[in-house]
């Protein structure tokens, strides 16, 4: 029996634990870019935040249709055994950690996920794979806080290319990428300078990195429909991956 019962799915979004200020407070914050929940609702799902925490992984996922592995800092290096290069941001163990475990169950269960950014390079991580930590400055992140737009192309007969076509205008901003693939992941989009762009995990129904922000560009959902759509046929009793 699958979700497909015209309800909205519920897709978690990782998010953050970080000083945060409003009113007149400045206190430990549970967090996450506006755009993701806003990109989650407009495609037609219902956005649930998931911060870092001590345990609940098999309780929040059982109830989830899908997975959004947001963007956000630097993976420690120490996950993929290479030394910290001195560009590499400051460790963040318990997001790492948590984001692991989510990434994990979700793996087991089949459940739809789409890691953005840090999301798709704890992806790859995760399955085995290690990260190129600086990237020539100037080429993916150039001012603060800015997205740089470029083109990317995307394999054929790939899940993406079937979402996005061949070719797509993307908005980026990282200094790391993919280096050597985890075990299972094919890259299926490239940037100009040969970064790698895109990556999908064969044989689930639908586990999807990408390097860039989909959710900064709020005229194409087209990427949260589809993970939508993969969510909604999630079977209510989780079946194992193969």
């Amino acid at each position: 029996m699958s979700r497909d019962d015209g309800r909205r799915p519920l897709i978690g979004i990782t998010a953050y634990q970080d000083d945060a200020a409003w009113s007149v407070w400045n206190q430990r914050a549970a967090l996450v870019p506006q755009t993701y929940v806003d990109a989650v609702a407009r495609a037609g799902g219902t956005p649930v935040l998931l911060p870092p925490q001590p345990g609940g992984v098999d309780h929040l996922l059982d109830a989830l249709d899908g997975l959004v592995l947001a963007g956000g800092p630097d993976i420690d290096p120490a996950r993929y055994a290479a030394p910290a290069d001195p560009r590499t941001g400051p460790p963040h163990p318990a997001r790492d950690d948590w984001e692991s475990r989510l990434l994990a169950a979700a793996l087991a269960r089949n459940l739809p996920l789409l890691g953005v950014c840090r999301g798709m390079q704890l992806l790859n991580v995760e399955l085995g794979g290690t990260l190129r930590q600086h990237l020539p400055d100037g080429s993916h992140q150039i001012v603060p806080a800015r997205f740089v737009r470029h083109r990317i192309g995307l394999v054929d007969g790939s899940s993406l290319a079937a979402v996005l076509g061949p070719a797509a205008d993307v908005s980026c901003y990282h200094h790391q990428a993919v280096d050597r693939l985890g075990t299972g992941l094919r890259a299926t989009a490239w940037a100009a300078d040969g970064t790698v762009e895109a990556l999908e995990l064969a044989g689930h129904r639908f586990a999807v990195g990408v390097q860039w922000h989909p959710e900064t560009d709020p005229d194409d959902l087209r990427l949260f429909e589809a993970l939508l759509t993969a969510g909604r046929t999630t079977p209510t009793h989780r079946e194992t991956a193969p």
